[in-house]
């Protein structure tokens, strides 16, 4: 399966072990849990899956790499302690309490969330020492003396041997407590998380022409070659980095992280060509309607891979604008709950002062950066949700300083000028969303001219209906242009099987 696939099923296994029953009893219990073993190559994504499902269920996550623990730190350490017996005092061994069970209490305590994932990586490669005591972790969720609190499920994960030399082959009695999901590498899946994390286009267009340089693996005569999905990622952040400043980005750069010589070439001169049709094609002038003729007959005479490349280039700014509109009206959106409720306070007090409404903004206040810390606390939080919860205290903390400051003597005042604001936001937003359209109409209407309805047009169509974020633009503020070529697209994609039917027909 691919690392999607694989999010799904550990998302909706953990979602199950988390099930109670009338009696607030787990419905799996504990020692039936069957921690699941996520097996696949090196930087495929495992530990970024993990992340997106604490995100998205609201729990917490612990993430440890079992090849930086001894015995002694995964187990804890031995204590001496005099116990009696029938009268008599021994001195009896005992340990301290596991530094992985100790980070779980700690996230607990700091977060107020009592159940989430403990992500143990690279667990098939730890230490000689530590292995013994695996069985009995596996089955009983036990370190040393002391258990996994309830509520949180164990999830592993390994590289196969053939990738590191560390793995320890587990046995069939270990293997009989996992769940075993074998993940491959896939570039289609992985191209919509790349979407959805702003990864460099001129990656994502270059992967586009050659899919198979996603993920490769091959020993040479220099050694072991590699290049991973991490590896791409890690060098998408530099890239951007590099052209803040004005560096050059070079093959010393990109083989830092992509460590095969062939890919590090071909990516390199990709690069440097990617960032020269960035100045010849002027983007932003097509997708402002200044279109010039020279430059769609320049498109539309243009090798594949550079028409792919302008595409890609057109498509980028579109959905990164698209990204910003749709993430501005989350916020707002829930910004306006609390306004409704301060609203509803205020309502029976034309006349009384402005402390009720400012008791309220402090009291939002409070609790909205009380749950930020807690969230983040408990690793579950999603860059995107932190900036729209940011967003909603930086709104109500200015809201209040210009209640505190304003003319208004009144509640009602200062909450109609509150409501001003928060209007104006709204009003910003629709504009802005409507700049967004234009844009995306005149990108229809450069494809259509330069490219006709060929695979650039289809391309198009595909990339706004499987990207989140364009579709849900489109669906909140529509598009009569890719509705036009939706229907189009689907109308020729049913003729094409009515044709390969009829053509089995043999008739």
């Amino acid at each position: 399966m691919n690392i999607r696939q694989a999010k799904e099923y550990v998302k909706s296994s953990v979602e199950l072990y988390l099930k109670k029953d009338e009696f607030g009893e787990y419905r799996i219990p504990v020692v039936r849990q069957r921690p699941l073993f996520l097996l696949g190559a090196p930087g495929i994504g495992k530990t970024a899956v993990m992340e997106q499902i604490a995100w998205e269920l609201g729990i917490g996550l612990v993430s440890y790499s079992m090849t930086h623990h001894t015995r002694q730190s995964a187990l804890g350490l031995p204590v001496i302690k005099q116990k009696e017996y029938d009268g008599e005092v021994y001195d009896v061994s005992e340990y301290t309490m596991s530094e992985i069970i100790a980070s779980i209490y700690d996230v607990m305590e700091k977060s107020g969330i009592k159940e989430g994932i403990l992500f143990l990586d690279e667990i098939n490669c730890v230490s000689e020492t530590l292995s013994p005591s695996m069985l009995q972790f596996l089955q009983y969720k036990v370190f040393g003396r002391h258990k996994v609190p309830e509520g949180w499920v164990i999830v592993t994960a390994g590289n196969p041997p053939e990738y590191n030399k560390s793995v320890r082959e587990f046995d069939v009695v270990t293997l009989d407590r996992l769940k075993i999901l074998e993940i491959e590498a896939d570039y289609g899946t992985w191209k919509e998380y790349a979407a959805e994390k702003g990864i460099h286009n001129a990656i994502t267009s270059f992967l586009d022409l050659k899919k198979d340089y996603f993920y490769h693996m091959e020993t040479t005569v220099k050694g072991r070659s590699y290049v991973t999905a991490r590896g791409w990622e890690d060098l998408s952040q530099i890239l951007f980095l590099y052209e803040e400043e004005g560096l050059l980005a070079d093959e010393t750069l990109v083989e830092q992280y992509i460590r095969n010589e062939r890919i590090v070439k071909e990516f390199t001169a990709y690069y440097d060509l990617y960032n020269k049709y960035k100045k010849d094609y002027q983007i932003d002038e097509i997708l402002s309607g200044t279109i010039s003729e020279e430059t769609v007959e320049r498109a539309g005479a243009a090798a594949f891979d550079e028409r792919l490349s302008l595409l890609g280039m057109l498509m980028d700014k579109v959905l990164g604008s698209m990204k910003e509109n749709v993430e501005n009206s989350d916020y707002l959106k829930e910004l306006m709950g609390s306004l409704k409720a301060a609203g509803a306070l205020l309502e029976k007090e034309e006349t009384a002062g402005k402390e009720p409404l400012l008791a309220f903004l402090e009291k939002q206040i409070e609790a909205g950066e009380k749950r930020l810390v807690s969230l983040e606390k408990a690793n579950a939080l999603s860059v995107q949700d932190k900036r729209k919860h940011r967003r909603i205290l930086q709104f109500l903390t200015a809201m209040k300083k210009e209640a505190y400051t304003n003319g208004a003597s009144t509640g009602q005042q200062a909450y109609g000028q509150i409501k001003e604001a928060y209007n104006q936001k709204v009003l910003e937003m629709k504009e802005e969303s409507q700049r967004v359209r234009d844009m995306l109409h005149w990108l229809f209407f450069f494809v259509e001219k330069a490219f006709g309805e060929g695979n650039e047009m289809l391309v198009l169509v595909t990339e706004l209906t499987v990207n989140t974020f364009g579709a849900r633009f489109i669906g909140m503020f529509g598009s009569q242009d890719y509705q036009k070529y939706n229907s189009q697209m689907l109308l020729s994609e049913r003729q094409a099987d009515l044709k390969k039917e009829i053509a089995a027909l043999e008739l």
